[in-house]
């Protein structure tokens, strides 16, 4: 095991973090852009269309001139994957802050981070508990980043249901978009947490997020096709497409306790991973 002060390491994770946010702010996961299209190639409403042909335009000069994708760059969510042999200290968090900070000079990013009370800005996207940084174990070391938009984030809902009535999660799924309406920017992609706890239940709905939204299960599809039914359409302005995907995480809860969350997520599902190579 390496020492977890290792002025090497910590460089390389503070570099890793500052390119996967490179990354993510200017292009968008390929399966994400391939259901975009897929969604303007079925769309039926005329303007609905239009509004998807300006989004997939916008994409494309976003990573032609490697510049935003989105002038709301998000609050940095971080999941960090350690392997054993790298021990999560202080120092490896205060890399990845770090890291963020590199990014919103270098590409630059607009500083989101305020005091939750004074509304003070820090100006560099970090902050007390900022950046969020979620722990994983795995084989290699690696800096994953999910940008989240407040207009999403704004959006989105928890809640503790009956545990009788498990068919309520649909309902408050669709409950949640249809209250949305256009202010999410949708299409929207829907990360949903089913069970664990309170707080639990949130953390699934974000990291159901990083899942790829090629394929649906029988489940997210029925959750992504009552979404749809609503007409919100692109932009809130009717059409076929409201949501382009439903990923579920589920995970155990008390017997008693039925918590559901529904994390919105946006058009540009801005998402990327670097590894830190020789570390694992």
């Amino acid at each position: 095991m390496r020492p977890p002060d290792d002025p090497a390491l910590l460089s390389a994770v503070a570099e890793a973090t500052a390119e996967a946010l490179a990354e993510a702010e200017v292009r968008l996961p390929a399966d994400v852009e391939r259901a975009l299209s897929a969604a303007y190639e079925r769309e039926t409403n005329p303007v609905a269309r239009g509004e998807l042909g300006n989004i997939l335009e916008n994409i494309a000069l976003a990573g032609k001139g490697r510049t935003l994708i989105c002038q709301d760059t998000g609050i940095p969510v971080v999941y960090l994957t350690l392997p054993p042999s790298v021990p999560y200290t202080e120092a490896l968090w205060e890399s990845v802050a770090r890291g963020v900070r590199i990014a919103t000079e270098r590409i630059p990013l607009r500083p989101n981070a305020v005091d939750p009370c004074t509304r003070k800005n820090t100006g560099d996207n970090t902050g007390p508990g900022i950046p969020a940084i979620h722990v994983r174990p795995g084989d290699r070391l690696a800096v994953t980043v999910l940008p989240k938009g407040a207009g999403s984030e704004n959006v989105s809902r928890l809640g503790m249901l009956l545990p009788t009535r498990t068919e309520d999660v649909e309902r408050f799924v669709v409950e949640t978009v249809a209250l949305a309406g256009g202010k999410p920017c949708p299409p929207v992609i829907l990360g949903v947490g089913i069970g664990s706890t309170f707080d639990g239940v949130a953390a699934l709905a974000k990291e159901a997020l990083l899942l790829p939204i090629d394929t649906m299960d029988t489940f997210e599809q029925e959750l992504c096709d009552a979404v749809n039914s609503l007409g919100i359409g692109p932009m809130g302005l009717g059409g076929d497409t409201t949501a382009l995907a439903v990923k579920v995480k589920r995970a155990a809860c008390h017997t008693a306790s039925l918590p559901v969350a529904v994390n919105v997520q946006c058009w540009a599902c801005r998402r990327a991973t670097r590894a830190v190579e020789g570390w694992g």
